[in-house]
């Protein structure tokens, strides 16, 4: 039986300030929030230990509630509403959008719709990962400061009702009354010694127009207007609060820990900026019409070139501010979600090496300069270098997409990468007329193409297969066509999609691969579905023409949405999300899959 201590994962809403986010539960608990960055250690972690993590929670008094949850229009912006036979309440949580994190601040808003409603609030911070008690200080009747041991960080809790500290945590109850209102403002404090001078309306009020209209404006931006609009503006909005306003950096995803087997080890920590899963983001974005974040994100990478001493050191991973001390570790001290262990912050697979991430680096250059045109002479010198280096390692191994921490092997989604970074070289190269060794180039890009056609297939399988000289299928394959290697059409490839069909597709929902069928990636036990597979595998269907197949499996996936649009990393086969939560990888896959979707409908492609 499930732990009912904690709520399934697709039972939170996200909000942010684009510099970190929240998990908001149903019910009306803050059970996860790393503050004041998206890599921070966490304030609440009730999601991650529900006896040691901490957590912030309103909720009335009376269980027999029942709870809706929604995202206020083209914003990020989350309301729960509380509904009884005796009244109605809503919840009202934001984050304000600021340029820096230090002034990161959280609003909480209680407005009673009618009747009355008695409400209990608890907020139990635990520093330092749940791994520290709160000091409290009271400041006056309605503020309490709070500071971990060390007092590295000194957070302030205010409201308009008498606050008490009690065990631990800072308590309060009141009756809500149709009409009333009451805020509870949680912000960091640079100088514990200073007080506010803000009044509660300046929050409640003034920074929730501020904050509504930043992303009303900001959404405004969308060029698409095609199928299925709503679900891509969400999944635009759940992509921009997972993208650093102060760097243009985009995380993996917004939480760590989170398994994908309940019960199982493979629990890892997704808050840090992967050169492939941000190039994606940003095709997205540009597809979208959203050129500011491109541009922010180029001008990350580039400073991460300029940085490099050789072409070959470009990492995989980075923090969101470019360092890359991600040094792995687990936290003992939380039993994880459902007591699903290690619970580990940092990433090892940062010192993997990974072929492929040089090719997605430069599409997405390549898909930039297309929209913008803007690509300099100074940076195109630098992309030259890693276009170089990767003619002249392509038959290098690796861990893979998969960041498998097995032995390292000549992947083919690897090969398929080095094979796209090539082309698209040459293709820049010949739309800027810049300086570069085109003819080798070209060369090595028809080398790589034959290496993959001939040397990656599988007779006994008739698919291309995982590996050079395997016979393991893996989901990464169905990237072939859409980055261009193949047409749909072509022979082997239809044949690989059917294999691909039988092994690893149940429905909708694709498996990147089966250890039980010989896939090895050096952990014990299984996982979900992986979402961003079963998105690429609906836009293979799309361009190979199969648009009702298509249609319905896309309807199928959307359907495995939570309450607010909001995906997780895998989709178990019981339905159930697991996995780091929201993940950008499905949701930009979305993305891609409803744009070539609707855009082959729109054609009469049969």
């Amino acid at each position: 039986m499930p732990d009912e201590s904690y709520l399934p994962i697709a039972d939170y809403g996200l909000i942010g300030n684009l510099h970190t986010v929240a998990l908001v539960s149903k019910q009306g608990s803050i059970d996860y929030l790393p503050f004041t960055r998206f890599d921070s250690p966490t304030l609440f972690a009730s999601l991650l230990d529900h006896e040691k993590g901490g957590k912030f929670q309103l909720c009335p008094k009376d269980g027999n509630i029942r709870i809706k949850q929604l995202y206020l229009p083209d914003t990020a912006v989350l309301l729960t509403r509380f509904l009884s036979d005796t009244g109605m309440v809503e919840l009202t949580d934001f984050m304000p959008v600021k340029e820096q994190e230090e002034g990161c601040s959280l609003v909480r808003t209680l407005r009673c719709i009618r009747g009355n409603i008695p409400f209990e609030v608890s907020c139990e911070p635990r520093f330092h990962y749940g791994a520290e008690g709160a000091g409290f200080e009271a400041e006056n009747e309605y503020s309490v400061l709070m500071q971990g041991e060390e007092a590295e960080l000194s957070v302030r809790l205010r409201s308009e009702v008498p606050l008490h500290t009690v065990n631990g945590e800072v308590r309060t109850a009141f009756d809500l009354e149709e009409g009333d209102c009451i805020s509870f403002v949680m912000e960091a404090v640079a100088d514990p010694a200073a007080q506010t001078d803000r009044e509660m309306a300046y929050y409640a009020e003034t920074l929730f127009d501020e904050t509504l209209h930043f992303w009303e404006n900001w959404m405004e931006q969308i060029t698409y207007q095609g199928r299925w609009l709503e679900h891509i503006r969400r999944s635009a909005i759940t992509l921009k609060l997972l993208t650093s306003y102060r760097y243009g950096s985009t995380v993996a995803a917004a939480t760590f820990g989170l398994p994908e087997q309940i019960g199982g080890e493979r629990n890892w920590d997704y808050r840090y900026c992967w050169i492939r899963d941000s190039a994606f983001s940003m095709y997205a974005f540009l597809r979208l019409g959203f050129r500011e974040e491109a541009q922010a994100f180029m001008r990350w990478i580039i400073d991460r070139c300029k940085e490099l001493d050789h072409a070959g050191n470009l990492r995989l991973m980075y923090r969101v501010d470019g360092s890359a001390d991600l040094e792995e570790r687990s936290l003992t001290h939380l039993s994880g979600y459902r007591d699903s262990q290690p619970v580990r912050v940092g990433n090892a697979a940062v010192h993997q090496y990974q072929l492929d991430i040089f090719g997605e680096l430069i599409d997405t250059v390549y898909l930039y300069n297309r929209y913008d045109d803007s690509i300099t002479f100074e940076f195109w010198q630098e992309l030259r270098e890693i276009i170089d280096y990767v003619a002249d390692n392509w038959q290098r191994k690796g861990h893979g997409i998969w960041e498998v921490r097995s032995a390292e092997q000549e992947f083919l989604h690897s090969k398929l990468m080095c094979w796209v970074a090539l082309d698209r070289g040459v293709r820049i190269a010949a739309n800027r007329s810049f300086p570069a060794p085109i003819a080798h180039w070209r060369k090595v890009r028809d080398e790589i193409y034959e290496d993959i056609y001939h040397n990656f297939w599988s007779e006994e399988k008739q698919a291309f297969t995982q590996a050079r000289g395997s016979d393991v299928l893996d989901a990464s394959a169905l990237l072939i066509p859409i980055v261009r290697l193949l047409s749909p059409h072509e022979k082997r490839w239809q044949s690989t999609l059917r294999a691909i069909e039988e092994e690893l597709v149940t429905d909708t929902l694709v498996y990147r691969y089966h250890t039980a069928k010989g896939a090895e990636d050096g952990l014990e036990g299984t996982e979900g579905t992986f979402s961003l597979c079963s998105f690429w595998y609906i836009e293979n269907l799309a361009k190979a023409g199969q648009l009702s197949k298509a249609r319905l499996y896309f309807e199928k996936m959307l359907g495995y949405a939570n309450h607010l649009g909001l995906y997780s990393e895998m989709i178990a086969l019981n339905g159930e999300q697991v996995g780091n939560f929201p993940q950008a990888f499905t949701h930009l896959s979305l993305i891609s899959a409803a744009l070539q979707l609707d855009y082959m409908l729109d054609n009469g492609v049969q």
